[in-house]
């Protein structure tokens, strides 16, 4: 067991810092050329292996938290990836299932964290903010995708970067959290989110058209 956690911990150091560097290089690049989608596939790939392993360790070692911490950041990497898919939502386009599935055992999953949060005592605000915008972005999908007709312009470029920065931005917490131990508790988790959610809406407010409908975007054709 203690060869196959330590394995599974240089897998982890080894996606996670790939990931780590390789998300300013596809967001410093020209958007939905090739640099971007090979780079954003790459972050992608890093962020599964990354997060699947640290749901693996937590899970044999009993890290309630840093589970969730690796469940977020693993969803919101799928949500990004997944929103490429959903450039004609509404226009003929319906939700697969995986969508619903997805996103209801993310709201599950995301209530839990809250409820975690709630109850853990000594009180620890991290949950309540990570669980909270989980439940928020599922419950957004999910509701988008009962919505009739056409996604508003670029909703599915809006997801796509929120996915991707957002579990970026859950990487880099629990980097800092484990490594940063000069960094007081709660502050090396929630500094990441305060500096770079500002980055988040730059990018979605220079990007993301606020006119037409969503598949009408041709300025930014990321493709899968």
């Amino acid at each position: 067991m203690e060869t196959f956690l330590l394995l599974n911990r240089w897998l982890h150091i080894a996606a996670g810092f790939t990931g780590f560097f390789v998300a300013p290089v596809a967001l410093a690049v020209r958007k939905g050329g090739t640099a971007h989608r090979l780079w954003g596939r790459v972050f992608f790939w890093s962020m599964l292996v990354a997060g699947s392993t640290a749901i693996v360790s937590a899970s044999l070692q009993g890290l309630t938290f840093l589970l969730l911490t690796g469940i977020f950041s693993l969803y919101l990497a799928q949500f990004g990836y997944r929103s490429l898919q959903h450039k004609r939502m509404g226009e003929g386009q319906q939700p697969a299932f995986y969508d619903w599935a997805s996103g209801l055992l993310g709201l599950i999953i995301f209530l839990g964290t809250v409820a975690y949060g709630v109850l853990h005592r000594p009180f620890n605000p991290v949950p309540l903010v990570f669980g909270g915008i989980g439940v928020m972005t599922t419950v957004r999908q999910l509701l988008a995708f009962r919505r009739p007709g056409a996604w508003p312009a670029g909703q599915w470029l809006r997801n796509h970067i929120s996915g991707f920065v957002g579990s970026y931005i859950a990487a880099v917490s629990a980097f800092s959290a484990t490594s940063l131990k000069f960094i007081p508790f709660p502050i090396n988790f929630l500094w990441p989110t305060a500096v770079l959610v500002p980055l988040l809406i730059w990018l979605q407010r220079r990007y993301v058209p606020t006119r037409g409908s969503s598949s009408a975007l041709a300025a930014v054709s990321v493709s899968k």
